[in-house]
Parts: C-alpha cells; sequence; structure tokens
C-alpha cells in the first residue's frame, strides 16, 4: 500500500505543468482531456506519489489556491544531494525564503512555490 496521489489546486493546469515540470523537474506523468477539465497527474522522478493538479473551479477553489497548508509548509521534497538541489532551483528561479539551515534530521531550506504554497526541500 502507498498513497498515489494529493490534489494541488492551481490557477491553470499549463502554468502547474510548466513550475512543477519545467522548474521543479517532476515528470508530466499523465495528462488526460476528459472534456471541460483534465487528469493532470505530475511526480518527481523515481518517486510513487505524485501530485493531481486540478485546475480551480468557483471562488471557494480559487481561494484555497496556495492556502491548502494553512500559511504552513505543507509539502515536503526529499533529495539525495541537497547543495546541488538548492542551487539548481535557485537557478532555476525558485525563491527561498531562507538560507539553508541544519536540524536534526537533516539540511532544510522553505521556499514558496509561483501558487503560493510553501514548503521545505529536505536532505542529508
Amino acid at each position: 500500500m502507498y498513497l498515489s496521489a494529493i490534489t494541488l489546486i492551481v490557477p491553470d493546469y499549463d502554468a502547474g505543468i510548466a513550475f512543477y515540470c519545467g522548474v521543479m523537474g517532476f515528470e508530466l506523468t499523465e495528462d488526460v482531456d476528459q472534456g471541460r477539465k483534465r487528469w493532470v497527474r505530475v511526480t518527481p522522478p523515481g518517486a510513487e506519489t505524485g501530485f493531481v493538479l486540478a485546475r480551480a473551479e468557483g471562488e471557494a477553489q480559487r481561494a484555497a489556491i496556495g492556502n491548502q497548508g494553512a500559511g504552513r509548509v505543507w509539502l515536503f521534497l526529499k533529495v539525495k544531494d541537497f547543495a546541488a538541489e538548492f542551487d539548481r532551483l535557485t537557478a532555476a528561479g525558485v525563491t527561498f525564503e531562507e538560507e539553508p539551515r541544519h536540524e536534526p534530521y537533516g539540511k532544510v531550506a522553505v521556499f514558496g512555490d509561483p501558487f503560493g504554497n510553501r514548503w521545505d526541500l529536505l536532505g542529508d
């Protein structure tokens, strides 16, 4: 048993794909046109768990964009080579809220995606 996907609300499918695949380096694992909506799934390389990117529909969903974690870091990306990934993401235009710091569980730096979600980049 494993968690296969988490829904992530985005303003637009293509904007979500552009960031998560173009900047973050995720793989576009599914993109199925279902008429008025698409089934879009992006997954970090080598991972089983990914995101279903859901285009916001209606006021309540638009208000939830970037606020699914209620302002807290709620997404955690673990990488093998922290320094290389930090440098790659910075060069790709990702804005980190802080310089990398050491915690008992490893190196960490907080960043935000362009939709307002807060992430921890984690590594050894």
